[in-house]
């Protein structure tokens, strides 16, 4: 059961693992003077965030193992209304993608980190995991599928862990990085920044698609199976 679980929480990991506006930040904030400072409170604001989102849907949706449950409905009907908001936003993103010729903008957010303290960066991290709304329903939406398998309090604890590890390693990964060899790092954190900022709609338009056909088919797979 737990790997089972752990496997249907992978696809809402990476999703969370590959937005492109969390690796930015964070790339940013580790460009600054203070990064040694402020890269550490941004990746903290990240994983404290996604730690207690995710622990308190679990507690919310306890009993949602009970197939015939109103809890278990209410989560199968919430990943359609998932599939169907991600789908949505593929079909926006895909409007608003930059047309040939012209250049991706960097996000208005961007531009302010570098005044930011770590007190301001640490908060930050908390509403980029926990406030974004592709993140929080990525983050809900796994929650609720691993109480969905009544796992006992270790097997809960495990799987949680998984979802935060694997959707912390974009923003903890580099923190560490640039810790550890600076000087090594620079370049090619630079790289994928810029990357970043080029392919964001066709990243955002590639990510929503998979992950809302999949939390749509599995809402509706299970709604009428019940």
């Amino acid at each position: 059961m737990l790997v089972q679980a752990i496997g249907d929480v992978l696809p809402s990991a990476v999703g969370v693992l590959l937005s492109p506006i969390p690796i930015i930040a964070v790339i940013v904030v580790l460009g600054t003077p203070a990064a040694r400072r402020n890269g550490p409170a941004f990746a903290a604001g990240w994983v404290v965030a996604l730690v207690v989102v995710s622990t308190i849907i679990v507690l919310v949706a306890g009993g949602a193992d009970e197939a015939d449950s109103a809890a278990a409905e209410g989560v199968d009907w919430f990943k359609v209304a998932l599939g169907v908001l991600f789908l949505f936003l593929a079909f926006e993103q895909w409007r608003g993608r930059p047309r040939a010729g012209e250049e991706a903008e960097v996000p208005p957010l961007i531009a302010k980190l570098d005044g930011m303290g770590a007190g301001q960066i640490f908060g930050l991290g908390i509403a980029l995991a926990a406030v974004n709304p592709k993140n929080l329903a990525l983050t809900t939406a796994a929650a609720a599928t691993i109480a969905q398998y009544g796992l006992d309090t270790g097997g809960t604890a495990t799987a949680l862990a998984v979802f935060v590890v694997i959707g912390s390693l974009s923003v903890v990964g580099p923190v560490v990085a640039m810790i550890v060899a600076t000087d090594r790092v620079t370049g090619p954190l630079a790289s994928v920044k810029t990357f970043m900022i080029e392919h964001n709609a066709a990243i955002m338009i590639v990510l929503l698609l998979v992950l809302g056909t999949k939390m749509l088919g599995q809402g509706l797979g299970a709604a009428a199976s019940s």
